[in-house]
């Protein structure tokens, strides 16, 4: 049987949600469901799958991505499958040219080590704490970072033994000759680092070594000590050590791509967060840039962290860029238009509804219930009986002029969160989060009072 979805909105996106569906061309059949209330975005998935109405020949119910709730609850009322869509709906053609991406989509081939910085001045639970919100972000690897000024030859072993225990792995990330066996001896993964002066410990360590030059720009001492280990016939992964902007950045790049032709088949490593951590710059567009390098000449080992407050997401952001550029390179296409967690400031898409396009929208409304919308120069406020449209939202409030404490309470929130969209040109959606990417979080809700018309009662549909 071929697919024929249904479309479930409200009343006052119908006539939108049709238009953009018949110019997206969808290679299937489609019914909209209208349901009886004005604002889509109030819709709950529990309220609809007690009103909404489903022929048998429907396959696949979408509802918009802005309604509260578990979609599951459709699915199971109805027996056919059910899913939210994107939350404005001008991306819905985007979204089903994006299907077939979307299912090929999600592995990567990078292994993210997440250091926890100077482990000897932290007690055991706040050691705990770093290493499982690291690993929830996705890391696979927990690097202890030491101290120069503290030793953990004593606190270590117990520490290493419980955080193994937890099913943790886990690198230890020190010169010094006795932690190193230290934390060999008690169960740590990968030793961070070896090179020319302490590589002879290579032939005790049941871990895998980090090697690394003897000074940064000495590749001939990392090819000595790549030698050594291959000797030994163990494994290691080599650092050719990335410098920060200012410092020697361009030169450490071409480094790795030295290390690479001199050594086309070894295991490479980076340290990210020399640059995350060392640029005043949200840290999300530099790990993308780092991690597409890595993609590209076959990095398949970063180190990152979160010491300094801008670098705060780094290991969830350098998962994400893994993906997006592992992906990237398998499809043969740039890393765009498949995955916008990493926009956190800027939108994928800018998808304003037009003043013509608004002003229509006021004509098919006939309560006193005030809508929201912007541009990229104006920010829109209109009900049935007035349509207000300006830059200061205190003279927009002003112009609305609502008294009811909750309602106002509700608009100036509104329109504090359609100014700022406005400024940094990002989408807005009335009573739905503005998009930050991967750091969007959910709007708290409150039931808040609708203002109704003198000849009218309110409808007994709104949930």
């Amino acid at each position: 049987m071929a697919d024929r979805y249904l479309f479930v909105t409200g009343k006052l996106a119908a006539p939108a949600l049709r238009e953009t569906l018949q110019r997206a061309g969808l290679p299937f059949d489609y019914d909209v469901a209208v349901m009886k209330i004005t604002v889509a975005a109030l819709m709950s998935t529990e309220w609809i799958a007690h009103r909404l109405e489903v022929t048998s020949d429907v396959t696949r119910i979408m509802i918009p991505g802005s309604c509260q709730g578990d979609v599951a609850l459709i699915g199971e009322r109805f027996g056919v499958p059910a899913e939210k869509g994107p939350a404005d709906l001008k991306r819905l053609p985007a979204f089903f040219g994006q299907a077939d991406a979307r299912s090929r989509y999600g592995e990567r081939d990078v292994r993210v080590f997440a250091e926890i910085n100077h482990v000897p001045h932290l007690d055991r639970e706040q050691i705990v704490a770093a290493a499982t919100y690291y690993r929830e972000a996705g890391a696979e690897v927990v690097d202890l970072g030491l101290s120069m000024d503290r030793t953990w030859l004593d606190e270590g072993p117990s520490v290493i033994a419980d955080l193994k225990a937890r099913g943790f792995t886990l690198s230890i990330d020190t010169l010094d000759p006795d932690e190193i066996l230290m934390a060999d001896a008690a169960g740590v993964d990968y030793v961070l680092s070896l090179n020319g002066h302490n590589r002879h410990l290579a032939a005790e360590l049941r871990a895998t070594p980090i090697l690394i030059p003897d000074t940064p720009d000495d590749l001939d001492s990392l090819d000595a000590t790549i030698a050594h280990l291959q000797e030994l016939g163990k494994p290691f992964l080599a650092d050719p050590i990335i410098e920060p902007i200012g410092t020697g950045f361009a030169t450490s790049l071409g480094r790795y791509l030295d290390v690479r032709r001199r050594h086309p088949d070894i295991e490479l490593f980076m340290g990210i967060g020399n640059l995350t951590e060392l640029t005043e710059a949200d840290t999300t567009g530099v790990t993308a840039m780092l991690l597409g390098f890595c993609q590209e000449l076959g990095i398949r080992n970063v180190l990152t962290t979160e010491v300094i407050p801008w670098a705060r997401g780094a290991v969830r952001e350098a998962v994400l860029a893994a993906q997006l550029m592992h992906f990237a390179q398998q499809e043969g296409t740039p890393p765009k238009h498949v995955d916008g967690r990493l926009l956190t400031i800027k939108d994928e898409d800018f998808r304003p509804y037009t003043e013509a396009e608004l002003r229509e929208l006021q004509a098919s409304i006939t309560d006193p219930n005030v809508r929201i919308f912007t541009d990229a120069e104006w920010i829109y406020a209109f009900n049935a009986e007035q349509f207000v449209k300006g830059t200061d939202i205190n003279q927009i409030f002003d112009a609305l002029g609502v008294d009811e404490p909750t309602h106002a309470f509700y608009l100036g929130k509104e329109l504090m969160k359609a100014s700022i969209a406005r400024g940094l040109g990002k989408n807005y959606r009335q009573e739905s989060p503005l998009d930050w990417g991967y750091l969007t979080f959910d709007e708290p809700r409150r039931d808040r009072v609708r203002l109704t018309a003198r000849s009218r009662r309110p409808s007994e549909e709104e949930p």
